[in-house]
């Protein structure tokens, strides 16, 4: 029986080429007119995740 893929953390989370887990900053979807300008853009890099390889496999098998 093949292992599903979690369809919802699919969707959160970005596979680069060289196999890094990327996601966007929390907290940043709305109410952001009050905060300054450089803590918007902050919110819209990606950082990356710490993932064991346990955890990667039983989520994402196919990454």
């Amino acid at each position: 029986m093949a292992i599903k893929t979690n369809k919802s953390l699919t969707k959160r989370l970005k596979v680069t080429k060289n196999g890094k887990i990327m996601s966007r900053a929390p907290g940043f979807n709305h109410f952001n007119a009050k905060q300054s300008r450089t803590k918007q853009l902050a919110g819209r890099k990606m950082n990356t995740q710490a993932f064991s390889n346990k955890n990667i496999r039983t989520y994402l098998p196919n990454a």
